[in-house]
């Protein structure tokens, strides 16, 4: 998409500042995942973690926030994949966008930046895992250049208690760090 194409119907790309996550964004990146849970298909979650909690599971690598009209409307963050020095460069992927922004490309800015700093950081491979019934980040992820590995079946349950099954894709930079 070029630097003048619209996102959505209303707001220009270059409308879309991405910047580092901080401290200071943590009440609204903390509301917009309360949004995503309470959409029943975005995470297995049923509580909004504090700051603390929610700062010391994420990378700082790579954590974004879109920031649209001086208002976070959605953010993006890794998550380490494993311990093990041998996947240091895995990590997982999140991207949450606000209700009111949500089909406006605000995910796909966020994601494509997510990229371009986890490649600065040394990542080569990112993961998601995604409900199968959330389609839009599903075609969200594909978009960004995600590719389908597979389904976890019955991986989980939800806040309801019914067994989930989760898509995982996966993003790869042409060639390793």
């Amino acid at each position: 998409m070029s630097e003048a194409a619209q996102v959505g119907d209303a707001t220009p790309r270059s409308a879309v500042v991405v910047v580092a996550m901080t401290a200071a964004h943590a009440p609204r990146v903390l509301e917009i995942y309360g949004e995503g849970i309470a959409t029943g298909d975005a995470t297995f979650e049923s509580v909004v973690p504090d700051w603390a909690s929610f700062d010391a599971g994420h990378l700082p690598e790579a954590r974004l926030v879109a920031v649209v009209g001086g208002q976070v409307g959605g953010w993006v963050a890794l998550s380490p994949y494993s311990s093990r020095a041998v996947y240091r460069g895995v990590a997982w992927e999140s991207v949450y966008v606000a209700a009111a922004s949500r089909g406006r490309g605000i995910g796909l800015i966020l994601l494509e930046a997510a990229i371009v700093a986890a490649q600065a950081a040394g990542f080569w491979t990112l993961l998601a895992g995604i409900e199968i019934e959330n389609r839009a980040s599903l075609a969200l992820h594909r978009r960004a250049g995600f590719r389908e590995l597979g389904t976890h079946e019955r991986l989980g349950r939800d806040p309801a208690g019914r067994w989930r099954d989760v898509a995982i894709l996966e993003w790869r930079a042409p060639e390793p760090a």
